[in-house]
């Protein structure tokens, strides 16, 4: 027996295809969110990189100041213990000076003149006299600028005085002392 079916059939529509500038947007889309994902996770590698490279550099600056820091106490160490060097060489060599200098001007007084004070400050040297007469006076200056000790020998004064009844000169001379 043949069957006949009289009920009226609804036919199924064929699916139409997309259109091809709905695929072509749908794939561009997509590539453009693939690529900025792409491109987020590419550059947060390279920011967490350099992030990690400063932190580094960082750590190595703390580090450089520190030496940095060593040294530049280590410098200002040195220079105290050169000016200290310097002071005790200086010391070392000017302790003998005020006994040579004595030992060349008790050389240079000439008969009639005496020493009544010294005075050294550095190197200049403050004399303080008395002499007999004024020609010994002179002699004395002559004798000093003749020394090679000392140097620019200047009468300050020569006053005449009288002690115990006799006539004096009291002189003051000033002059450098060599090195």
């Amino acid at each position: 027996m043949i069957k006949v079916n009289l009920l009226p059939v609804k036919k199924k529509k064929k699916a139409r295809p997309l259109p091809a500038f709905l695929i072509v947007t749908i794939g561009i889309a997509f590539a453009a969110v693939a690529t900025m994902i792409y491109l987020n996770f590419f550059f947060q590698g390279r920011v967490a990189a350099r992030k990690a490279k400063v932190a580094d550099n960082d750590r190595m600056l703390g580090e450089l100041a520190k030496k940095i820091k060593a040294v530049e106490d280590f410098e200002k160490l040195n220079a105290d213990f050169q000016k200290r060097k310097e002071i005790i060489e200086q010391l070392g060599k000017n302790k003998t000076l005020p006994v040579k200098v004595l030992d060349e001007v008790s050389r240079l007084l000439p008969d009639g003149v005496w020493l009544t004070a010294m005075n050294i400050n550095g190197s200049d040297l403050a004399l303080t006299c008395t002499a007999f007469n004024n020609t010994d006076v002179v002699n004395f200056v002559n004798n000093l600028k003749g020394s090679s000790l000392l140097t620019d020998v200047f009468l300050q004064e020569s006053v005449q005085a009288t002690a115990t009844g006799l006539s004096t000169y009291n002189f003051k001379i000033i002059c450098k002392v060599k090195s």
